[in-house]
């Protein structure tokens, strides 16, 4: 799981290097170059949570947070992120999670 701040700037279409491989190329390449375990699972921005569609393994928004449009996702995205038509909206977390969450996140980093 990443989190981070969802700016156009971060989610590229294309980088020069690479330290942390996902799903490289998509489909089947992280298998096909001997990494056969992993990837990646989720990305929590400020506007989003995305996984990866199960056969290209490319980006999709899984639910948009409360008052983020689709297209503000997209402007805010590097290239041709997959958005359902019907993708639902993030749930608040509960009073027990934001607990937990700003004892993780004392300085409020990465949660406001």
């Amino acid at each position: 799981i990443v989190a981070i701040k969802h700016e156009k700037r971060r989610f590229v279409e294309k980088v020069d290097f690479i330290t942390s491989p996902g799903f490289l190329n998509g489909n089947s390449t992280r298998h096909d170059t001997g990494l056969i375990s992993g990837g990646m699972y989720r990305v929590v921005t400020d506007l989003a949570i995305m996984g990866f569609d199960e056969m290209t393994k490319s980006m999709k928004v899984e639910a948009l947070h409360p008052k983020v449009t689709a297209e503000e996702v997209r402007d805010n995205t590097g290239f041709d992120i997959l958005i359902d038509e019907n993708v639902g909206v993030t749930k608040a977390p509960s009073d027990e999670e934001l607990s937990v969450l700003r004892h993780l996140d004392p300085d409020r980093v990465y949660i406001a």
